[in-house]
């Protein structure tokens, strides 16, 4: 399996990473800041828009406790 970074375009202005690959026939991926959170598309365009669709979900504040992906500073 090959992995590759993919960029996904949520409006004009933000923009989020996420990691994909193929399996047999799907296309499978998650976006790095959730990677609890995965999904899968026919082709690349539609895992986009499924991933898209995940973020909206997931920043929607509707989903109680969202495991997301932070950066820690240690002193």
């Amino acid at each position: 399996m090959r992995a590759l970074k993919i960029e996904i375009e949520r409006c004009h202005c933000e923009r989020s990473e996420a990691i994909s690959y193929k399996e047999d026939e799907m296309w499978i991926g998650w976006l790095e800041e959730y990677p609890d959170y995965r999904s899968q598309g026919e082709s690349l365009p539609e895992l986009k828009e499924n991933l898209n669709d995940i973020w909206n979900e997931l920043t929607s504040g509707n989903i109680p406790g969202v495991c997301k992906r932070g950066e820690l500073v240690v002193n």
